[in-house]
């Protein structure tokens, strides 16, 4: 299956600009990329359904996970397993991306915030 990225209709989540390349589809993991304006956050949650695999293609972030929280740039790699909380935010005055993959796909109702 090819995807273009043109035919992929972003959406906003808080602020947050994500494209689902597999919104739709019955697949076995999802893949988004998420484009993060400056000061823009991504409130604590966790999953109750996948691994979460952050990948920072562009720009800085700052990751937090439970007990741990650093700056990434492009290149850097996170793992959310199933249940553990995080979240991230844009501290820069320029856009960051992330690539994230969600194994077992995505699914919003199993999605959890604890702030």
């Amino acid at each position: 299956m090819l995807v273009r990225g043109a035919s992929v209709q972003p959406f906003d989540f808080e602020g947050l600009e994500i494209r689902d390349y597999t919104a739709g589809l019955s697949t076995g993991s999802s893949l988004a990329t998420i484009h993060i304006p400056p000061g823009t956050r991504h409130p604590r949650a966790r999953s109750e359904r996948s691994d979460k695999y952050y990948y920072l293609l562009s720009g800085r972030v700052r990751f937090g996970l439970e007990e741990e929280e650093g700056d990434l740039a492009a290149g850097d790699f996170v793992l959310v397993p199933q249940g553990q909380p995080f979240w991230y935010e844009n501290r820069t005055l320029s856009p960051a991306v992330l690539l994230l993959v969600h194994t077992p796909a995505f699914d919003p109702d199993a999605e959890r915030f604890v702030e």
